[in-house]
């Protein structure tokens, strides 16, 4: 039944469809460009690379200008907001590149994580303030699309219904204030993949935390048809002794979703959480091959399994742009393969992209 109270109009309902129909469009995904300046740093850091604003900015006009061909596998850019005010050295903005290849431009809006206290080391995520105000401004500079990430964490006493309620709220208000001026939220509850956790207890919190979220959303009256999912994978803890398929990770996913994510919703686009690039990719590939029913499309929003080929072969030197830029080209189309099931290994993948992308406790 339709509130008493429409939240929003059919014309917003509309556009905010159409964003994400066009996002996860077939054969499409998200890169995650939104890294701050502290986690910028971090991977800069690894290749001897100079943490200053230059260097950044040189790096991800690498990756928006590597080749028209992008468009085909890539819907959406998520930025972070020193990004979406930079432009290429021929002095045109990022968000211009990106929208003149078809692509969506996105934005990070959340603040960070706080303590929950009372929890085993759980948080919930800031910004809720002025919220609004900033997603105006944000649709008005070019963006259509924006991300919040919540975190939550498997442990004996995790995650706690404290941790799980206040994450699913922070996200459906969150989801209601950027559907009200005109971008479409990408809906990130985060579960990490630090721990010994077996592939069950993985698949058992995740159900338990998205049926929370689409509680929440529903009540919140958040226009679900202009919303997209931005879930862990279901795998097992980094400390888990088990080892597990792709077949093993996408069933266990893929049900869980089943379980909890209504078919309103267009488009899942899953974290890596740490996994290689290539590891990444077969999972996304495994649950397009998947026996189940999927209801919505079924793609990613990787940041390091998008890009840890690109920097190893960049190590922040222009002779070596064009390789950085082949680099994350070719995985951008296995992904954009892995969305349609149709990915293929070689066999002959590079250290790069079989490395482990794991960080403890990670933070963008």
């Amino acid at each position: 039944m339709a509130p008493v109270f429409p939240a929003l109009t059919a014309e917003q309902k509309k556009e905010l469809s159409e964003i994400a129909q066009r996002i996860v469009a077939p054969g499409k995904g998200i890169l995650a460009a939104d890294e701050s300046v502290g986690t910028m740093g971090s991977r800069l850091k690894r290749i001897n690379v100079e943490n200053i604003e230059e260097n950044r900015r040189l790096y991800r006009e690498l990756l928006f200008t590597a080749d028209p061909s992008i468009k085909d596998s890539i819907g959406g850019v998520i930025l972070f907001h020193e990004t979406l005010y930079q432009k290429s050295r021929d002095g045109v903005l990022f968000p211009k590149i990106l929208k003149d290849l078809g692509i969506v431009v996105g934005i990070k809006v959340d603040k960070g994580t706080a303590p929950l206290a009372g929890t085993d080391g759980e948080t919930t995520t800031q910004g809720l303030d002025g919220l609004a105000e900033r997603c105006a401004q944000y649709k008005k500079d070019g963006a259509d699309f924006a991300k919040w990430r919540c975190v939550l964490k498997i442990s004996d006493s995790a995650p706690s219904s404290l941790a799980i309620y206040e994450n699913a709220n922070v996200l459906a208000r969150y989801a209601s204030i950027c559907q009200q001026n005109g971008l479409v939220p990408i809906v990130e509850p985060e579960i990490l993949s630090d721990g010994s956790h077996d592939l069950q207890r993985c698949q058992y919190e995740t159900e338990k935390v998205l049926s929370a979220v689409y509680a929440a959303l529903i009540q919140h009256h958040v226009y679900l048809e202009g919303t997209l999912l931005k879930p862990n994978m279901v795998t097992g803890g980094q400390s888990c002794s088990q080892k597990y398929t792709p077949q093993d990770v996408a069933m266990a996913t893929v049900t869980a979703l089943r379980r909890t994510v209504p078919p309103a919703v267009p488009g899942i686009c899953f974290l890596s959480g740490g996994q290689s690039e290539e590891e990444a990719s077969l999972n996304l590939n495994a649950m397009n091959c998947c026996s189940l029913n999927r209801p919505w499309r079924v793609s990613f929003s990787y940041g390091r399994a998008l890009q840890a080929s690109a920097l190893s072969a960049w190590v922040g030197k222009s002779e070596n742009e064009k390789a950085a830029q082949e680099a994350f080209v070719k995985r951008a189309k296995i992904n954009g393969l892995a969305t349609l099931g149709k990915y293929v290994p070689s066999g002959s993948s590079d250290s790069a992209s079989s490395q482990s992308l794991f960080q403890p406790s990670y933070t963008y």
